[in-house]
């Protein structure tokens, strides 16, 4: 099968049509309508067999992981999601795994609500990378640098479930008891409604890939800030404390990565109304710190300094934390 068969055959067939897709796939660009006062919202996501998923996994998993962790950018900058362009990297062009594959993606853009534009396709070891696209109103998208000294730091949802789903896998665990964590750890959940609504009450905002103490030290460093988290209101779902145990569940929440949560901080007297908001949704909604004068990111359990090498997850760190 040739690369225009294979694009014709397995994506171009299932992509949505959007009234905002003047030309999508088949052409050299895909020439795209954003609405009249918006700003383009640009994120690209990349999984390498080996490095993000384990080999031999499901490949409808992996459209789905792709797929979820990518929009969970735009989630973070309270952007609406339109569109992504797919660039596959594939060892063949296996119609066993390009079926599942494709199916899934399809299915899986059509919740998140974006459609597949264009790509690419080539030769070599299995890697995928999906850009994707959204908008937001002009001067409305959340960003990381608007937290201010005394902000409350808040999550989304329960964390440390994809490191544990990750876990189970390694150690070939498909019991029951371990299907809720590697469902989180292979279909990310993007918190796009939850950051749609609560965009004018938060100050800042990021997604969780790396892990909480990674990824609110980004917020920290570009607000000019240092961040507090308190250890012991840490969200930990009772499938990952029955799996782990609650010590392991903490660290893993702390530095486990890939959880696609949000972390937004606000001011204090916005709290109940962004936990309203969260329970319309459903969504819990957990107050887990505070933005401080300073710099860096600190824990502490029941008010006193825990010390933790918990960092995040690195590409190219060597020492940086609990790697996967």
């Amino acid at each position: 099968m040739g690369e225009f068969e294979l694009i014709h055959t397995y994506f171009a067939r299932h992509a949505a049509k959007r009234d905002d897709v003047a030309l999508g796939i088949g052409d050299d660009c895909a020439l795209l309508v954003p609405p009249a006062g918006a700003q383009l919202a640009v994120s690209i996501d990349t999984l390498v067999e080996g490095v993000h998923f384990l080999p031999g996994s499901d490949p409808a998993l992996i459209a789905e992981r792709l797929l979820g962790a990518a929009v969970s950018d735009l989630a973070a900058m309270a952007a609406e999601p339109a569109w992504f362009t797919l660039a596959l990297t594939l060892p063949a062009a296996d119609s066993g795994w390009l079926q599942p594959f494709a199916l899934a993606l399809a299915k899986r853009a059509a919740e998140l609500k974006i459609a597949l534009v264009g790509g690419d396709t080539t030769r070599g070891p299995l890697a995928l990378s999906a850009q994707v696209h959204g908008w937001v109103k002009a001067g409305e998208a959340l960003t990381r640098s608007g937290a201010r000294a005394g902000d409350l730091v808040l999550v989304s949802g329960t964390l440390g479930d994809s490191r544990g789903g990750l876990q189970a896998l390694l150690e070939k665990d498909l019991s029951a008891q371990t299907a809720y964590l590697r469902q989180r750890f292979f279909r990310p959940e993007p918190r796009v409604a939850l950051a749609r609504a609560l965009r004018s009450e938060a100050s800042a905002a990021i997604d969780l890939s790396d892990g909480l103490v990674s990824d609110l030290g980004h917020i920290a460093a570009q607000s000019g800030l240092s961040a507090r988290i308190d250890l012991e209101r840490l969200p930990l779902s009772a499938e990952l404390q029955a799996y782990a145990g609650v010590d392991k569940a903490r660290q893993w929440a702390l530095s486990g990565g890939e959880d696609f949560e949000l972390c937004l901080t606000v001011a204090p007297d916005r709290l109940d109304t962004c936990r309203e908001i969260a329970a319309a949704l459903d969504l819990p909604l957990t107050c887990v710190g505070q933005m401080q004068a300073g710099s860096g990111v600190s824990v502490s359990l029941d008010g006193r300094p825990w010390n933790s090498s918990a960092q995040g997850y690195d590409h190219f760190g060597v020492l940086y934390g609990e790697q996967r």
